[in-house]
C-alpha cells in the first residue's frame, strides 16, 4: 500500500471512529432523556394514587398535573431534538464509511495493478530467459 493510500485510510478511519463516538454520546443523551420522561410518568402516577388516598393532596393535583405536563413536554422536545441530531450523525457516519470503503478500494486496485505489472515483468523475464536457453535469441 502506498503512503498516500495508507494516510487516506488512516484519516478516514479516524473520522469513522470520531463519528461513532459522537453517535454513542448522542444515543446516551437520548436514552437519558427517555429515562427522565419515564420517571416523570411514574412520579405522576404515584402522585395520582396519593391524591386519591388523601383528600388534601387532591387540592394540589391540578397545579401538579399542569407542572408535570410542562416538564414532560420539555423533555419530549429534547428527545425530538436529539433524535434529529442522532439521525444526522447516523447519516454522517454512513457517508464516512462510504468514503473509507472508496479509499480501501482505490488502495486495493492500486495494489492489484502493481502486482499485475510485476507479474507481467516477471513473465517477460522468464520468457527471455527461456529464449536464451533455447538459443533462439
Amino acid at each position: 500500500m502506498t503512503k498516500w493510500a495508507a494516510s487516506l485510510i488512516r484519516i478516514a478511519n479516524y473520522e469513522v471512529e470520531s463519528l461513532q463516538k459522537r453517535l454513542g454520546e448522542i444515543s446516551a443523551r437520548r436514552q437519558d432523556a427517555e429515562i427522565r420522561l419515564a420517571m416523570l410518568d411514574a412520579e405522576g402516577e404515584a402522585e395520582m394514587l396519593r391524591a386519591q388516598a388523601d383528600a388534601t393532596a387532591g387540592w394540589y393535583m391540578v397545579g401538579y398535573t399542569q407542572g408535570l405536563s410542562v416538564r414532560k413536554a420539555e423533555i419530549q422536545a429534547q428527545i425530538d431534538s436529539i433524535k434529529v441530531e442522532e439521525s444526522g450523525a447516523r447519516d454522517a457516519l454512513s457517508r464516512a464509511f462510504e468514503e473509507l470503503k472508496k479509499y480501501e478500494q482505490v488502495a486495493e486496485s492500486a495494489k492489484l495493478a502493481r502486482q499485475k505489472k510485476a507479474d507481467a515483468i516477471e513473465t517477460a523475464q522468464m520468457d527471455e530467459m527461456g529464449l536464451r536457453k533455447t538459443g533462439t535469441r
